[in-house]
């Protein structure tokens, strides 16, 4: 057996092919080990994808160190068997705890483990993160880009997703993309035919994709396409036509009949270890041995993937001078954010700002029009854009993800959540957020955004009060690490200012997550605003006549002493914000008082009860009863 490192564009031969056997035969013994100790998981498509990884793990990934995403993570067996294989992790140990409380050999592909780049597991996103990484390799090199791979399933084809991500990597021209998909013809249920009929090759091919299709159980075959796609001036899809549970006797047939019975089933550990006992799964002394010295040869260790804490200060980040917007301009937020984030892409050039299809809106277009290599377009593919920038950010980029509130929170949220688990470094800035959308009406009215992002645990989220706090807000945001969901409306703002008229946010204002701010003191009541509805309170305050501690709330998760003290203070609050506060800054607040031992006389929720129609801002405001002549009617009434 030849386990030397083959030449593209030539044959492997029959050594090597022999040695691949050899490779592939011991991975699915690893497999149905796992399984036999788990009794769950996924055999039937680790098993057909497992000729292909095993080429080029053995014949490629050992020595190049680039990079491959398992999008289909549910075949992890597949994967964890062929990195100890390559003697990245132990065999015996994963064996022992796949799927087991406390491993992390979870049942789904995790970054926890050496090799593997990106956790996957919702279908689709993992196709966005190889295209991301891929992408990061083409910003970072001057001509020769390294390639990175890509593996998912035929029905995952399915997702709408992979359609975004295949117009972004032909419009991207990622020439360094080389994908496999595992073409097994069998979902979770039934067969692809049975539950939605899908020609991968032909839609990769619309999509302007390189397309080769293979046998994905011939060895010769998957060689030839990987020689083939390293020429291609395009990204690249091999198709292999495959049998899912190929290799193990038991499960063969089901496969070949596209019968879905190995899917997603573990067998019972007798019937297991029956299999293992066959000829066609039993390794040699002298099979045994080279794959020894292939381990030995190739001392194949990638490095460890690194989960950095959250908010950690990053130095390499330079902020900048923050911008000030003085008392006699009114603009809105929104170009707040879009002039910081270029301050931010000339400082730093690894700063991307990204946008589908919004750039005039979300003002992400100040960065194209002054530097446009660091502008991403996406096209109105929200889900691509949130993952490619999760690629990204784990590939040492500060990428900017902007769209409106209400599509970031719900058609991305999935995206979103993959990225919290990954521990990525994503800044999500939304605007167009709240009842301030005005006459886009109900369906772009963002309400309940901060909602989705509220359970992530790696996720901040912030809203700004003015143009002022906007700046400072995102400058932090790129400055810390973690992800970061940015919510801001449509409409102008004035800037805040302080009793003596001078500046509330000056250029001596910094800030910190989880910071309150008090805009005002009084003694009767502590009214919690956030957002435009600062401005709001504070007409409201100044028309009532009330003595009110104002305070600024901008973090939704994280309060501080300056809210502890005002709650302790006056035993009254009025919470105020253009969000739902059942998922907003209310519910948080009232957590916080009790989480503090705080008794509190009255609590009022001034926040929208139902969608709104189309109207003005302020006429909505008016509507839902969140305006100023709102909250001057709670505060005389209290």
């Amino acid at each position: 057996m030849d386990f030397s490192l083959p030449t593209l564009g030539q044959p492997l031969g029959s050594d090597r092919v022999d040695f691949l056997s050899t490779f592939r035969k011991s991975c699915a013994r690893s497999i149905l080990e796992m399984l036999k100790t788990s009794q769950s998981g996924h055999p039937g498509g680790s098993l057909s994808s497992l000729d292909f990884l095993a080429t080029v793990y053995a014949f490629r990934l050992t020595q190049t160190e680039e990079k491959i995403v398992v999008s289909n993570g549910h075949i992890s067996p597949g994967v964890y068997s062929v990195l100890a294989e390559c003697g990245v992790i132990d065999k015996e140990t994963v064996c022992n705890e796949f799927r087991q409380i406390g491993s992390v050999y979870e049942g789904h592909v995790t970054r926890h483990i050496p090799g593997i780049y990106f956790g996957t597991g919702p279908l689709g996103v993992g196709t966005s993160a190889t295209a991301g990484f891929a992408y990061g390799e083409k910003l970072k090199s001057e001509g020769n880009a390294k390639k990175v791979f890509g593996v998912l399933g035929d029905g995952e084809a399915q997702e709408g997703q992979v359609h975004e991500m295949a117009l972004f990597a032909a419009k991207q021209k990622l020439d360094n993309l080389i994908m496999f998909c595992d073409y097994n013809r069998v979902q979770l249920t039934d067969s692809l035919e049975n539950t939605l009929p899908i020609d991968v090759s032909a839609m990769f091919l619309a999509h302007g994709w390189h397309v080769i299709d293979i046998d994905g159980h011939d060895f010769e075959a998957i060689w030839s396409a990987i020689s083939e796609a390293m020429e291609s001036d395009k990204p690249v899809m091999i198709v292999g036509q495959t049998i899912m549970g190929k290799g193990v006797p038991l499960m063969e047939p089901d496969g070949a009949a596209d019968n879905p019975a190995w899917h997603g089933k573990a067998p019972k550990p007798d019937v297991i270890d029956a299999q293992l006992a066959l000829p066609e799964l039993t390794l040699s002394k002298e099979e045994d041995t080279a794959l020894d010295a292939f381990r030995k040869n190739r001392n194949f260790q990638p490095p460890a993937n690194v989960f950095e804490d959250n908010l950690t200060v990053q130095d390499d980040i330079d902020t900048g001078t923050p911008r000030e917007y003085d008392a006699e301009t009114i603009t809105d937020c929104r170009s707040a954010y879009g002039y910081a984030l270029l301050d931010l892409a000339q400082a730093n050039p690894n700063v991307l700002a990204g946008t589908a299809d919004l750039g005039g809106s979300v003002m992400t277009k100040f960065v194209k029009a002054e530097l446009p290599e660091q502008h991403i377009e996406y096209g109105i593919c929200e889900q691509n854009m949130v993952s490619v920038s999760g690629a990204l950010s784990l590939d040492g980029f500060v990428p900017f993800a902007s769209t409106f509130g209400a599509f970031t929170s719900s058609r991305a949220k999935d995206q979103a959540r993959v990225n919290d688990i990954n521990g990525t470094n994503v800044k999500m800035v939304s605007t167009h957020c709240g009842l301030s959308v005005g006459e886009d009406g109900p369906t772009h009215q963002a309400i309940d955004d901060m909602g989705s992002f509220l359970g992530m645990f790696n996720t901040h989220v912030i809203e700004p009060a003015d143009p002022n706090h906007c700046d400072r807000i995102i400058r932090y945001a790129a400055s810390r690490y973690g992800n970061f969901y940015v919510r801001m409306g449509r409409h102008k703002l004035p800037t805040l200012l302080k009793e003596d008229g001078s500046l509330f946010y000056d250029k001596d204002y910094q800030y910190e997550y989880g910071k309150c701010d008090l805009y005002r003191s009084g003694s009767d009541v502590t009214i919690v605003a956030s957002g435009p509805m600062v401005i709001e309170s504070i007409m409201a305050v100044e028309n009532a006549g009330i003595s009110a501690d104002i305070v600024i709330a901008a973090s939704l998760k994280q309060f501080d002493d300056v809210l502890k003290t005002s709650l302790k203070k006056t035993g009254k609050v009025v919470v105020v914000e253009d969000h739902n506060g059942l998922s907003g800054f209310a519910s948080q607040v009232a957590l916080f008082a009790a989480e503090n031992g705080i008794t509190l006389e009255k609590f009022v929720d001034i926040s929208p009860k139902e969608y709104q129609l189309s109207g003005k801002p302020a006429e909505l405001y008016a509507s839902a009863e969140i305006g100023a002549i709102a909250i001057e009617e709670v505060l005389k009434n209290l």
